[in-house]
This record gives C-alpha cells, sequence and structure tokens, in this order.
C-alpha cells in the first residue's frame, strides 16, 4: 500500500525506513485500528478454516480477509444483507478486507468474458451466469460490510503481451472511476474504504502509468495488484 492524501486520513505513520521508504504505522477502521505491517488471516467463505474466532481474537488478529466472488454466489447478498453484513453472520468484531473477486473470475478464464461493461462469468458452483460491475462489485461489498473494499480490476498473467497488459490497466483505472462514483454515493450510511489496484504487468513503464492514475484518482488506499 502506497499512502494517497485520502489514506494519510485513516492512517499514522509511526515509523519509515529512509532507504526504501516503507512504513509501519497504524490504521484507522471502522471495527478499530490495525498494526502495520500486518498478517490477515483468509477467510474466504467468511471463516477462517481450522481455527475458531475466539482463538482469532486471543492470537490478536485485527482484520480478516474474505472474498467478494465466493460470498457472492454462496450464500449470497440476500441472505448476508438480512443477516446484517458480515460481521453478525461470523460474529466478528474486528475489520474484514475483501478481495474484489478480481483474481477469481481471472483464474476461471474459459468461463470468463471481459467487456468495458464488466465480467461476465459462469458460475463454478451452479453454471449460472452473472455479471460483475465496478458498480456491482461495490454494492456487494458494502452490503458485505467490508472495512476495506477492492475495486473490480482486470488481472493478468505472467508473460502477457505489452499490448494486452496496458490495455487491462487502463480498463482498470477505468473501473476505478466508476467504482469511486459508487463508493461516494454510500458515505452519508458505509463506513468502509475503497482501496485502487496497480496493474501493468511486470512492465515497469506501466506500473507507473497505473500508479500514477490511481494516485490522480485519489481513493482511500492502494493495493499492487498482479504480482
Amino acid at each position: 500500500m502506497i499512502g494517497t492524501t485520502s489514506f494519510d486520513s485513516i492512517f499514522h505513520t509511526l515509523s519509515m525506513d529512509k532507504n526504501s521508504n516503507a512504513r509501519a504505522g497504524t490504521m484507522y477502521l471502522p471495527h478499530g485500528t490495525v498494526s502495520t505491517p500486518v498478517f490477515m488471516p483468509v477467510g474466504t467463505n467468511g471463516t477462517v478454516k481450522a481455527i475458531d474466532r475466539e482463538s482469532l481474537e486471543e492470537i490478536g488478529f485485527e482484520i480478516i480477509l474474505s472474498n467478494t466472488y465466493h460470498l457472492y454466489l454462496r450464500p449470497g447478498t440476500a441472505v448476508l444483507e438480512r443477516a446484517g453484513g458480515l460481521h453478525k453472520w461470523g460474529r466478528w468484531r474486528k475489520n474484514i478486507l475483501t478481495d474484489s473477486g478480481g483474481f477469481q473470475v481471472f483464474s476461471l478464464a474459459p468461463f470468463r468474458k471481459i467487456t468495458e461493461e464488466g465480467v461476465k462469468f459462469r458460475s463454478h458452483i451452479d453454471g449460472s451466469y452473472h455479471l460483475l460491475t465496478p458498480e456491482k462489485v461495490v454494492e456487494i461489498q458494502t452490503i458485505i460490510g467490508s472495512d476495506i473494499q477492492m475495486q473490480l480490476d482486470v488481472c493478468t498473467s505472467w508473460g502477457t503481451e505489452y499490448k494486452n497488459a496496458e490495455k487491462a490497466l487502463t480498463m482498470t483505472s477505468r473501473w476505478l472511476r466508476r467504482a469511486m462514483y459508487t463508493w461516494n454515493s454510500k458515505k452519508e450510511y458505509y463506513n468502509g474504504k475503497l482501496f485502487g489496484i496497480v496493474q501493468g504487468n511486470f512492465y515497469k513503464d506501466l506500473r507507473t502509468r497505473s500508479l500514477e492514475d490511481v494516485i490522480e484518482i485519489d481513493p482511500p488506499g492502494i493495493a499492487i495488484g498482479g504480482l
């Protein structure tokens, strides 16, 4: 993560390495503070496998990671909305970060089609077709109650040609603008933070351009994607 103007409003730097600019600090999120750098246990479907909630709290974890794609398909947004979000569903009192689902769609390449509108894909559960748009992904993560949500992005694989990596990052930047518009419309009742994602594959100039795009849009935080 790299701080933007917005990110500095939720992140307090405690120390910084002068050689690398790496920072240790504190993030102030809706369900408490998170000390960084931080390890996030993965709870893809809303729970961390092989360990109960009480043990997670006893160890001292301040945030876990869940996944928009999987939660959207099962149990679904209607169930989560009736439950009051994932925190109440899983009785987790601290923070939750959700991946946008972009990587899961990327990994299901034979079952998806990417257009300017979004990503159409076929469920790995029952074969039904769905469309994820930048706006819909924000809507889903708002229902989940994510403390940190990620924008929908276009992931590219190792060895992707330059022109295709460039196309992916420019689409990701356009999608971030759409996601930010939707996220901003929810600020009256939703306190979670939206993070933009840097793409560009392994091309240094594309990485730089993508980072500059995200900084210009100025979301609350930045994630480094596609590695």
